[in-house]
């Protein structure tokens, strides 16, 4: 049986969320978290730039452990996410998409942007209605931080071209996914035309 699945309305004002495009998600050199990924950072260094012309507001994200005490139980799932120190230069954001002077980076524990943190709080005071949310992975934390942007009664928009994941296969049954029941994803074209 297919759900009866409606294309939201558009917001009238977007914030822009970059999950984790940090670069120990970027830069797989030097990161075991990391995967190729210049499309996806092209893709959000064009919506960054659309925002910023409008003067939307534009939110970062990143993971940052600087205690053993944080997300215990997720590190001991994945035990690779103990290289994101919060001193490390993998959890600056990579410097491709580098954050201006109001453009708040917020530090996370776990897969969404919104679980632990203020992100709601913030974007409501921009007074902005929707967010577009965009970065890596689309599995894991860009689909975490889609569904409580729903449960924070957010209109959620993905720039499909925006989003990537280490594996391909998980990447598209989860937008597809998030499309049915969360939130609309089209493509970046889309995205900006609907910025006015």
């Amino acid at each position: 049986m297919t759900l009866d699945s409606r294309t939201l309305a558009p917001a009238q004002r977007y914030a822009l969320v970059l999950v984790d495009l940090a670069i120990g998600f970027t830069d797989p050199e030097h990161s075991p978290l990391a995967s190729s990924c210049d499309a996806v950072v092209a893709a959000n260094a064009q919506l960054l730039e659309a925002f910023r012309q409008r003067g939307w507001p534009v939110f970062f994200t990143t993971v940052a452990y600087d205690s053993p005490d944080q997300a215990r139980v997720f590190r001991e799932k994945l035990p690779v996410l103990n290289v994101l120190k919060a001193d490390s230069t993998l959890v600056k954001i990579d410097p491709r998409l580098e954050p201006r002077v109001g453009e708040p980076v917020i530090v996370k524990f776990w897969a969404s942007a919104f679980f632990g943190t203020n992100l709601a709080e913030l974007i409501r005071q921009t007074g902005a209605d929707g967010v577009m949310i965009t970065g890596l992975t689309t599995s894991g934390c860009v689909r975490a931080t889609a569904v409580d942007a729903l449960q924070h009664d957010f209109r959620v928009l993905i720039p499909e071209q925006a989003t990537g994941d280490r594996d391909t296969q998980a990447h598209a049954a989860n937008l597809r996914d998030l499309k049915i029941k969360y939130a609309d994803v089209r493509s970046v074209e889309e995205c900006l035309a609907l910025l006015g």
